[in-house]
């Protein structure tokens, strides 16, 4: 094997996704925790006294206790009896709230697995199920982890049916709870034939601030101790088994079936056994291929694919400003896709053909960050400053590859934005365009609306509080919103802007990307102006995932 092949083999990259409440930012920091990267977990969010996770840096996130952004974590971990060099994880907490779904989706084009969670109590929500039946579109497999076994909860037999039933993914148990939940005492270890093998006592700590100890025994030892509750979980996943429930690499990969594990990421009980399935089952980073529409277009010489042995390639899923206030740089966060990254290497943007260097390239620990000499397949970079990319854009060195673009959802919630002083509009300006290129907003202007009181669309009303925030934190600039009497948006043509415009209750605006977009007053509105104008180009905004 290579030296770049192997340092691809070791590589894990993937998603912690799930319903808001559920535990992701905990659960994120508790992997690290396990990793030996931090010394001590952050509690919950919101108490007061406490820490905020260390995933969580927007002031914003950490005075609610939710996630409002997708952040990145690399480090290292070697479970264990491994030998040889550690795994590297790359590891993306998303937003879990509905209203930063396209957020936590951009995310999902960039890993190669996802852990979802899902609360014991409250079992599939909506916005699992979708995130569920996203994962599944793009043939990403899934570990499942039921979290919060150390609350009062659903059976787990329940909860694995509600699976089977809601979305058609048979999860296959490798640890099993000893004890019901509310009442959790330690893991079953599920061999391949669905028999548990080993059992696994944990013991709290003191807020679950440190990694709990664990006490290994046989399963006839662990008879003598737990009793009922042993067999109890020793019947259930023997009758899962029985059904078939039992781990298939192939299925996996192929997303019809999931790993399933117990935890209490607040008690750091079941967590390395969640990074030990990553590192023993995930896949590996895998090749791309090139957007059909690109090759379509292609005038020169463009690959068709690049695989992670190929020359570097990398694809950008994110651009973030405002992560350190010391610096006040922007950071497009790129998955590499293929090759070896090497700091100050020349590179081509495959949006505009030009060249520039990575001179200025940083991993991420959160908010942390240090300088990045080399990077591999499966590997997140910050790159500094790299003002000319946005989410979906593709870099490379030697031949052409050009990846497919990133999902732009349909805006649902639109106002007007405009600064509270007009002295006050050049930094307006420029927070408006940065903000504009990360996706916290789409931003859409027309002439006679103007610059200044351009209007807003977003998934969610709460990405407006976002975009108000950080206006006002990172370019001290307080701003006011306007609703708009709209409420429907949909794709158009020049030709066709022409004759919407003239409608009543429709607006016409341009997209930052130059898309014509039509606003409706309602959906009566819209049908209306269909039926009695069928040649008009009205079509709908939201990508195909």
């Amino acid at each position: 094997m290579s030296s770049l092949s192997a340092e691809a083999a070791r590589r894990r990259t993937f998603a912690v996704i799930a319903h808001p409440d559920a535990g992701k930012s905990t659960l994120t920091e508790a992997l690290a925790l396990h990793a030996h990267v931090i010394a001590e977990a952050g509690a919950v969010h919101g108490k007061a006294g406490r820490k905020s996770t260390v995933s969580d840096w927007m002031d914003m996130e950490k005075d609610r206790g939710i996630s409002v952004a997708s952040s990145a974590l690399q480090f290292p971990y070697a479970p264990e009896g491994h030998e040889g060099e550690p795994y590297i994880i790359n590891l993306v907490d998303t937003p879990g709230h509905a209203d930063f779904s396209e957020d936590t989706y951009r995310v999902l084009m960039a890993v190669d697995a996802a852990v979802m969670l899902i609360d014991a109590a409250k079992g599939l929500e909506p916005q699992t199920l979708q995130l569920f039946r996203v994962c599944k579109a793009r043939g990403l497999p899934i570990v499942t982890v039921i979290n919060k076994w150390d609350r009062v909860g659903r059976a787990p037999l329940e909860l694995v049916d509600e699976i089977v039933s809601e979305i058609g993914l048979q999860p296959t148990p490798l640890y099993w709870p000893v004890g019901e939940a509310g009442d959790f005492r330690g893991l079953a270890r599920v061999g391949d034939g669905g028999e548990p093998e080993e059992y696994i006592r944990f013991e709290r700590t003191a807020g679950g601030s440190t990694i709990a100890p664990e006490e290994h025994l046989d399963p006839e030892a662990a008879e003598a101790r737990e009793g009922e509750a042993w067999s109890t979980a020793a019947e259930e996943a023997e009758l899962l088994a029985a059904d078939g429930a039992t781990h298939d690499q192939q299925l996996f990969e192929a997303c019809e079936t999931s790993p399933l594990i117990f935890a209490s990421a607040m008690l750091n009980f079941g967590v390395h056994q969640i990074l030990d399935t990553l590192c023993r089952l995930a896949p590996a980073p895998r090749g791309r291929s090139s957007d059909p529409a690109a090759l379509e277009a292609a005038t020169g010489a463009i690959d068709e694919r690049r695989e992670p042995a190929d020359e570097f390639s990398g694809v950008v899923f994110k651009v973030q400003a405002g992560m350190d206030r010391k610096h006040r740089d922007t950071l497009a966060f790129l998955r590499v896709v293929s090759g070896e990254f090497t700091r100050g290497m020349q590179v081509t943007h495959a949006q505009s053909g030009r060249t520039f260097s990575t001179k200025y390239a940083l991993t991420v620990f959160g908010r942390s960050r240090e300088t990045v000499e080399t990077a591999y397949p499966g590997d997140i970079v910050g790159m500094v400053n790299a003002g000319s990319l946005a989410p979906g854009d593709t870099i490379y060195t030697g031949k052409k590859v050009q990846f497919p673009p990133m999902p732009q959802f349909a805006p649902e919630h639109f106002r007007t934005l405009r600064a509270s002083h007009l002295g006050k509009y050049k930094q307006f300006r420029k927070g408006l365009e940065q903000l504009d290129a990360e996706g916290v907003v789409q931003i859409l202007r027309n002439d006679a609306r103007g610059d200044a009181a351009p209007v807003m669309a977003a998934v969610g009303p709460m990405q407006f509080e976002v975009m108000q925030a950080r206006m006002d934190n990172e370019y001290n600039v307080e701003t006011e919103t306007a609703p708009v009497p709209y409420k429907v948006a949909r794709r158009t043509d020049r030709e066709s802007a022409e004759k919407l415009a003239a409608q009543r209750s429709v607006e016409v605006f341009t997209r930052t990307d130059g898309a014509l977009i039509a606003l409706f007053s309602d959906k009566w509105k819209l049908n209306f102006v269909a039926k009695e104008n069928p040649d008009l180009v009205i079509e709908p905004l939201m990508a195909d995932i």
